[in-house]
């Protein structure tokens, strides 16, 4: 039987994974504070280098809102490490080499890839509040844009209310 995907005010899924410095990052570190957990397939693939760099350079404002941001792949922790450095990436990156968080959060499984459907990671983002219950939750984002879409709906962009989520 088929659990069904945490959605807007469910307890996001708890989680303790490895970063890429060696440390492990749990979600209960954060708590009393926003955290945006970002879901992406592969460090350092064309799209995924776009939506970290559209993340990375979106975090000052995301910081000044008192926002974490934690992304988590099924890459390495070596690999996370690279990417951090090549793309000076100031997040928390995890690594989920058994695809045991993403699937917690509906952001493994089946996907439409060049036309085909495959198992991977369904990128995804989902935004946490203090007390650990999930604020907003998207499934199947494009890499291009996203984080624009993320900053409109929080309130973050210019020309945006922040009461949108509060």
């Amino acid at each position: 039987m088929m659990n069904s995907l945490p959605e807007v005010g469910d307890q996001a899924p708890a989680f303790a994974l490895p970063d890429d410095s060696g440390g492990t990052v749990r979600l209960a570190d954060f708590r009393g504070r926003r955290v945006i957990l970002i879901c992406y397939p592969a460090a350092m693939t064309p799209g995924c280098t776009r939506q970290a760099g559209d993340l990375r350079d979106a975090s000052p404002t995301l910081a000044q809102a008192g926002i974490e941001v934690v992304a988590v792949s099924p890459d390495s922790p070596e690999r996370l490490a690279a990417f951090r450095a090549r793309d000076r990436l100031p997040y928390v990156l995890l690594a989920d080499v058994d695809h045991a968080v993403l699937a917690a959060y509906g952001a493994w499984g089946p996907k439409q890839l060049y036309g085909k459907t495959v198992t991977g990671v369904i990128r995804s983002t989902f935004v946490i509040d203090g007390s650990g219950r999930l604020e907003l939750v998207r499934r199947n984002v494009r890499a291009t844009g996203h984080v624009g879409r993320l900053l409109t709906e929080l309130g973050l962009a210019a020309g945006t209310s922040a009461s949108t989520l509060s």
